[in-house]
Order: C-alpha cells, then sequence, then structure tokens
C-alpha cells in the first residue's frame, strides 16, 4: 500500500513510519522540519520503500496514494506559539489540502487531533460527546481552535464528498526520539534531571495529565486506520491520572539523580485536570495502553541518556 504522512519528520510521525516500512508499505514524508527533524529522516531512508519531500502542506501537492496520515502540525506550546499564524493555517489550509487529495484519489484519511480540542475540561474524565470549554481569545488558541476546525473539514467533507476520514484525538505521548527542548513536560523533566538542572513545574503541580507510551498511540492509530464503519472521533490516550508533581518526583526517582523542584507561574489557558474516558476505543478498536508508566519512562531516560 502507498500511504502518505505529513509531519512524518516529527516524533510520532518517526515511530509512525517505521511501523508502517516494517509492515511492507511504501511510504512518503512530506515535512517542512519546522519541528521534524534530519536525525529521523536519515534513520528512515534506510529502508527502500521510504521517499522525503520537503514541503509545507500549506501548498497544494499532488501523490496518488491509498492512505494519509495528517500529522503536519506542532504539538507542543513552545513551538505552536512561536508562529500562531502558521499553526492556525497549518490546521485549516494544509487539512483541506489533504482532504483535496484524499477526495482526488478516493484515499482514506486519518486526522492526528488533540486533547487539547476540550481545552481546560470542565468534564473529567474526557468522553468524545463533550464539547469542550476552550478559551477561543488566548495563545492557545491557534493549536486548539485549528484542530477543532480540522475536525470540522473532515466531517464536512465526508458528509459533501464522501470522504472516507477517521478522526483520533491524541493525549499526551512520549517516548524515545523526542526532542530535548520541544517543551513537552516528560521530554522536559528528564533532560533537567540527567542535566542536574531544577525541575520546573508551572503551578502548584496539583494539575494533572496522563501519559501513553509511544508503541501504544501507534498502535492505536493503525488499528483506527484500518477500522471499518468508524469515523470518530476517538480519544487515544491513558486513562490513568497523575499529577505532575508525582511525575517529576518518579523521574527523580527512576534517574538516581538529585534534582531539586523549583515553581513557576502558571501559564494562562493552562489544563488543571486532563485524562481520558478510553471506552470508545476500548469497544470500537479493542485498544487500550499496555506500557505501564516507570517502564515507558526507563526506556525514554535510556534514549535521553544517550543523546545527552
Amino acid at each position: 500500500m502507498k500511504i502518505l504522512v505529513t509531519g512524518g519528520a516529527g516524533f510520532i510521525g518517526f515511530h509512525l513510519c517505521t511501523k508502517l516500512l516494517k509492515q511492507g508499505h511504501e511510504v512518503i514524508v512530506l515535512d517542512n522540519l519546522l519541528t521534524g527533524t534530519k536525525d529521523n529522516i536519515e534513520e528512515l531512508n534506510k529502508h527502500n520503500n521510504f521517499k522525503f519531500v520537503y514541503h509545507d502542506i500549506n501548498k497544494p501537492f499532488d501523490y496518488e496514494v491509498n492512505q494519509i496520515y495528517n500529522l503536519a502540525c506542532p504539538a507542543s506550546p513552545v513551538y505552536y506559539q512561536k508562529d500562531p499564524i502558521q499553526t492556525t493555517t497549518t490546521n485549516v489550509l494544509g487539512t483541506i489540502n489533504v482532504l483535496k487529495l484524499a477526495k482526488k484519489y478516493k484515499a482514506r484519511v486519518l486526522q492526528a487531533s488533540t486533547s487539547e480540542i476540550y481545552g481546560d475540561p470542565l468534564e473529567n474524565p474526557q468522553k468524545e460527546t463533550y464539547t469542550g470549554n476552550v478559551n477561543t481569545l488566548g495563545p492557545r488558541a491557534c493549536y486548539d481552535e485549528g484542530k477543532r476546525c480540522a475536525e470540522t473539514l473532515c466531517m464536512d467533507y465526508l458528509r459533501q464528498y464522501k470522504v472516507d476520514v477517521k478522526i483520533v484525538r491524541i493525549f499526551n505521548t512520549y517516548g524515545p526520539n523526542m526532542y530535548e527542548n520541544d517543551g513537552r513536560v516528560v521530554s522536559n523533566f528528564i533532560v533537567q534531571a540527567l542535566k542536574n538542572k531544577n525541575i520546573t513545574i508551572y503551578g502548584d503541580g496539583s494539575q494533572t495529565r496522563s501519559f501513553q507510551y509511544i508503541d501504544d498511540l501507534i498502535n492505536g492509530m493503525t488499528l483506527m486506520m484500518e477500522s471499518k464503519n468508524f469515523v470518530g472521533p476517538v480519544n487515544l490516550g491513558n486513562p490513568k491520572e497523575i499529577s505532575i508533581i508525582k511525575l517529576a518526583k518518579i523521574i527523580i526517582d527512576l534517574t538516581n539523580l538529585n534534582s531539586d523542584i523549583e515553581y513557576k507561574n502558571l501559564p494562562e489557558d493552562d489544563p488543571k485536570r486532563r485524562f481520558p474516558d478510553i471506552s470508545l476505543a476500548r469497544k470500537m478498536l479493542n485498544w487500550e495502553p499496555e506500557i505501564q508508566l516507570k517502564d515507558g519512562l526507563l526506556k525514554t531516560i535510556s534514549y535521553f541518556k544517550e543523546r545527552i
């Protein structure tokens, strides 16, 4: 099968492409390397069925493919707030270009949406039926609202043009090949600990998240792509809620280092609680995370030890 992965040089894209190539598929990656890396491309280039194209999906493109995974967009606040207009247009114009291509070649599209569409939720855990609590005027809105609009576009292309779409809402994911400075909490904490720096917590650390290992996410995404008679959206995440302060203490313990914790002001619109209800994923995909948090963190710490 011929598969296009937009944003395929990034953290999630690298692991997805690796799996698809091992399954024998032909994979084309479109990426403007805003957050993707040349290291990931070099690793993927070892496969004969891999092709990389330097391209911004805001500009039209044309490849005859069977499936499209649309992952193109910075996923951490540090990067998506750096150029908020680019973030919004990638989610809107970029997604339109993806859907036009899918319409032309009757390809199936999996849209990588996000738990951020729930905003600072008033419902816990978050079900797919929850419409969210998003500040449309805040600094995170470029990503939150951009992803919400991308979901709308997918559903409208389904209704109007019968495009075959799938929507997954991805919750916090971690693992090897994360970037040292991408602003995500797991990589931040691990890198700070390994460099014997203070671990930075924003707010008092009582805010919660849930963390799934990358292999579990990729398994869920590919199951969703191959599912029948199921459009979604579907939550892909770990339903086990953990506070940020507890995560920091676990990482300090696993690295066996003496980092202290430093507290800073909580950013605007930072969610206080976020963890998914995955009942729908269990029912429709027979999927749930298998990797325990400490096991996944040990693998990720090992990766960053080599990098640092």
